[in-house]
């Protein structure tokens, strides 16, 4: 049996909540998950691992103590571990993100923010 193919389109249109990924495939241990933002998030880093941002439409911006990358469709960023960032994007935005099985998105801050981390769609 061949391995699956997944429509990241569809996959998205299946869902329009902001902030709360949803895991679309595993690769090894890592989750690969789509996300729909707006507005900003928090401040917060990943003190075990680097983060993947990978932008599918629109545009965002991480911010980072000491600066900020402007992404637009097609462009990635990956963030290294323990690496204070707050994603925002001014208008919706449609990412995937990688990293490993697990990763709070709220990283070390936690908080109302945190989403479950097992949502598969």
């Amino acid at each position: 049996m061949p391995p699956v193919t997944i429509d990241l389109s569809a996959k998205l249109s299946a869902f329009s909540s902001l902030w709360q990924p949803r895991i679309v495939a595993q690769l090894n241990d890592y989750h690969l998950k789509l996300a729909k933002i707006e507005g900003n998030f928090i401040w917060h880093s990943h003190p075990e691992t680097d983060e993947l941002f990978l932008v599918l439409k629109g545009e965002m911006k991480i911010a980072f103590r000491d600066g900020v990358a402007s992404l637009g469709e097609g462009q990635l960023c990956v963030v290294p571990r323990g690496v204070e960032h707050r994603p925002s994007a001014n208008a919706e935005c449609h990412i995937l993100l990688i990293e490993p099985a697990g990763t709070p998105n709220t990283g070390d801050a936690g908080g109302e923010r945190t989403a479950p981390g097992d949502v598969w769609i």
